[in-house]
């Protein structure tokens, strides 16, 4: 027993350690993006602080109040990051989220520009000028479009690669309580007002779900309800084959033969949503 505890206590720091290093450098990497940006759209703002010129001047105040935007927008940008991550992202990525996410973050970063530019102007004495505010409003969103792409783009990639491949889902059956990760799920279906989830080596499990509550919990990228009784995983389809009236026939990796979803039909309905997913 000796032993043992003070190797589970140093690899927990070990981890633990790694992870603090790891979001460090993360946050340090976009310190480094955002001085990079006000360095550089500063200096190429007013013909004075141009490189180079005659009257070069080291623009210290345009830098200084660029730095502190950023920092807004770096907060307006995390923040709604982790929701769109915690109620979305977590589950699937996809096109329609990415635009949501960026759409919603720019409106923010709106919300917070106007008013914010309004008080800095009545501070310092000057008028407000809805021409220049604009101006100004417009090209505080496209470095901030082009930003915060720089920003996630790799934290985006990640979550897709974890939503496609290392996601799993916890499955309580009765008192036991089962990890499955999306990759070792064939399919799940009902039978008895009962859902079951099938492994791919054709292992089953009962479950306490409903089909409608996986549905809304699963990626829709990996998996796809069939009908009402099954929603099947992509990896799992074997064949694929049209049969009468617009529908079609899946049928599933031999692995997976199981009596109940031995017939899984497609109604011409669900026909091209289907194809579109599968392929």
């Amino acid at each position: 027993m000796s032993t043992t505890q003070p190797t589970k206590n140093k690899v927990k720091t070990r981890w633990h350690t790694t992870f603090i290093s790891s979001s460090a450098w993360r946050w340090f990497q976009k310190a480094i993006v955002l001085t990079i940006f006000s360095l550089v759209v500063n200096h190429l703002s007013t013909r004075e602080s141009f490189p180079g010129g005659e009257s070069y001047r080291f623009p210290i105040e345009g830098f200084l109040s660029s730095i502190v935007l950023f920092i807004l927008i770096g907060i307006i940008a995390h923040l709604n990051f982790k929701f769109y991550k915690k109620k979305h992202f977590s589950r699937k990525v996809e096109i329609v989220t990415l635009v949501r996410f960026m759409a919603s973050t720019l409106g923010y970063i709106t919300i917070m520009y106007i008013p914010l530019n309004i008080i800095v102007n009545l501070i310092a004495g000057g008028q407000t000028e809805f021409y220049y505010i604009t101006i100004g409003l417009v090209i505080t969103l496209l470095v901030s479009f082009i930003l915060i792409s720089l920003l996630y783009a790799q934290d985006l990639y990640n979550l897709y690669k974890v939503s496609i491949k290392d996601a799993e889902i916890t499955i309580e059956s009765g008192a036991k309580i089962t990890k499955l990760t999306y990759e070792n799920i064939a399919c799940f279906y009902s039978e008895n007002k009962i859902v079951y989830a099938v492994q791919t080596d054709g292992t089953t499990i009962n479950t306490d779900f409903t089909l409608n509550a996986l549905e809304e919990k699963i990626n829709d990228q990996l998996f796809f309800r069939a009908n009402r009784q099954v929603i099947i995983h992509k990896d799992a389809v074997e064949q694929v084959e049209k049969i009468e009236n617009g529908k079609l026939h899946i049928r599933l990796k031999a692995s997976i033969e199981n009596d109940t979803i031995a017939e899984i039909n497609i109604s011409r309905y669900k026909r091209k949503a289907f194809m579109n997913w599968f392929q």
